[in-house]
């Protein structure tokens, strides 16, 4: 027979191995097999009460009776604590009128979605008389079906009317091109970014506790703003990027066009016909600038061949090729490294590569553009410009002049 000890010794060597349901079976087995006095003596030795050794003796009798092959359950059907939402019926209610869409931003609303965290939550319910804490309240709202969740940006807002159909002749535009085996290329400005010290968006790895260490504030320096305008060759998976110390005008972004020409675009396509450049509609290639279209002219001379354009519609820019399929790799090629010179932008551009083989060239243009270049009438009217019958004023050719 064994002793209170010896119970006591076993059930803390096993408790732990055991669930609920699986402690008071084992404490119910001990106390059959003491007989008579052998539930009282197993809750002195285990501390189990014998309500619920007696319970747990039910339960052995009543499987032994009626097995059943069902799911094995620790408590009854309905056992346990009762949820908060059950106990408090106007917890939700009061929750989702806290966390209610239309009052987010509200300055009147004691909370505004700018300090919407569990914590400020849990605490305005329980001004309103709840016992409740952020861990509940972060389980209530998970079973509601919230989550933490990013801005999602998929609100283009008012959009062309055309905007698809210009998708489309730009497409087929740019298939007839390849075909006749002439470039297309994507050309647009990269975010300007100060020259310096500074601290560059992203994370690298770097041994424990030794970041790369920048200056505190981030104000123009004497190296000034780098202007890196990216040429890619959409057929051939290859870009080009100037770096620019001056101004972001047309007369730069023709410059670097040119400039991938010579270095690039001229050895691949000895052959070539037209150019074919996609742009978006803003900035130094915009469709309304003159400049733009005055240099072109220029560009088209050199070249001995037409330039045609077209352009992305509005707001539509980051679907502009050259974002996606460049940029975006230039800027996680640099993520977390201070741009501290014009050589370090270089070469970190230089060396962006992706599994799809593409491969960037890129040169400083030390060279100074002027900005608010005006350009008249008669200026433009010495363009050979022909717009196309879809939309002239995004789509156009200009051809060279003798």
């Amino acid at each position: 027979m064994k002793t209170e000890t010896q119970i006591s010794q076993q059930f803390r060597r096993i408790r732990t191995s055991l669930d609920e349901r699986g402690r008071r079976q084992w404490a119910a087995s001990e106390a059959l097999a003491l007989g008579y006095g052998g539930i009282a003596k197993v809750h002195r030795a285990t501390g189990i009460v014998p309500s619920t050794i007696g319970k747990a003796i039910r339960e052995l009798r009543a499987e032994e009776d009626a097995p059943t092959s069902g799911p094995r359950r620790v408590r009854e059907a309905g056992g346990g604590r009762k949820k908060k939402t059950d106990q408090d019926v106007t917890l939700l209610p009061d929750l989702a009128e806290i966390i209610d869409a239309g009052t987010r931003g509200d300055p009147e609303s004691p909370l505004r979605w700018t300090c919407k965290s569990l914590r400020q939550l849990a605490s305005e319910l329980v001004a309103r008389c709840h016992d409740v804490s952020y861990r509940t309240v972060g389980r209530v709202l998970k079973l509601q079906g919230f989550s933490l969740q990013a801005n999602s940006k998929t609100v283009e807002g008012h959009q062309h009317a055309d905007r698809d159909a210009q998708f489309e002749y730009i497409n087929a535009r740019t298939k007839a091109q390849h075909v006749a085996g002439n470039p297309v290329i994507s050309v647009d400005t990269k975010k300007k970014e100060l020259v310096g010290n500074y601290k560059n968006g992203g994370r690298e790895l770097c041994p424990k506790g030794e970041p790369t260490k920048v200056d505190v504030h981030d104000f123009m320096g004497e190296l000034g703003r780098a202007s890196p305008y990216g040429v890619y060759d959409v057929g051939e998976n290859a870009g080009w990027v100037s770096v620019g110390i001056s101004a972001d005008t047309s007369e730069f972004a023709v410059e670097s066009i040119r400039r991938w020409w010579k270095a690039m675009g001229s050895p691949r396509y000895p052959d070539a016909g037209e150019l074919l450049i996609t742009a978006d509609c803003g900035g130094s290639n915009g469709y309304r600038i003159r400049l733009w279209k005055l240099e072109l002219q220029q560009l088209a001379n050199d070249l001995g061949f037409p330039v045609t354009v077209c352009h992305l519609p509005p707001g539509t820019s980051k679907w502009n090729k050259i974002e996606h399929r460049m940029f975006s790799f230039i800027t996680m090629n640099w993520r977390g490294k201070p741009l501290v010179n014009y050589q370090t932008i270089i070469s970190l551009i230089a060396a962006t590569t992706t599994t799809k083989g593409l491969t960037v060239r890129c040169e400083l243009d030390d060279g100074t553009y002027e900005k608010g270049r005006k350009v008249g009438d008669a200026e433009l009217a010495s363009v050979s410009l022909h717009p196309h019958e879809f939309h002239g004023e995004w789509n156009y050719t200009i051809r060279p002049k003798s």
